[in-house]
């Protein structure tokens, strides 16, 4: 089911609400779900790394780089250790790099935009906080859900087999 999204707001609405971003899809899987885990950086993804070296299993991880396009927060490397540590998914609001590879493997990504810049390393950041992106209150171990449609959220979890089966 590629669409997802208008199907889960249709059947969920009072359960969800809507992440009024404009975001790139970059990743190979769409649509892509799970428990959020959250990320605030700013132009350094050392955590990153350290995140996505934990197991990710049926989660995705929301890096808020506080919108910042001039400094790539996720690249091919460590996209593979998500993929690696079976991630769901990574959504940053900011920047991403290796874009033709990161269209090519098995991960949802979604980004502001591209920029082939690496991070510093400076071992900052804040992991599992609320973010607030786009007036949208963003909570750790809350549900993601996401397709080329966007991005909705949820207290719960979702049963996605309650919906039909194509769209």
């Amino acid at each position: 089911m590629k669409d997802l999204l208008p199907d889960l707001c249709d059947y969920y609405a009072q359960d969800i609400r809507f992440l009024p971003l404009t975001l790139h899809d970059y990743g190979c899987d769409t649509p892509f779900w799970g428990q959020i885990v959250t990320l605030r950086c700013f132009e350094d993804n050392s955590l990153v790394r350290n995140l996505l070296s934990t197991d990710g299993r049926g989660k995705v991880l929301f890096i808020d780089g506080h919108g910042s396009c001039r400094r790539a927060l996720l690249g091919d490397q460590l996209a593979l250790l998500a993929i690696k540590n079976n991630w769901q998914g990574i959504i940053v609001h900011g920047a991403i790099r290796d874009v033709a590879t990161l269209a090519q493997l098995s991960l949802g990504v979604k980004a502001l935009a591209a920029c082939p810049i690496k991070t510093d390393k400076r071992q900052m950041g804040e992991h599992n906080v609320v973010l607030s992106i786009a007036d949208t209150l963003i909570y750790p171990n809350d549900y993601i859900y996401a397709d080329l449609n966007g991005i909705i959220l949820s207290s719960t979890a979702l049963d996605v087999s309650v919906l039909k089966t194509e769209s």
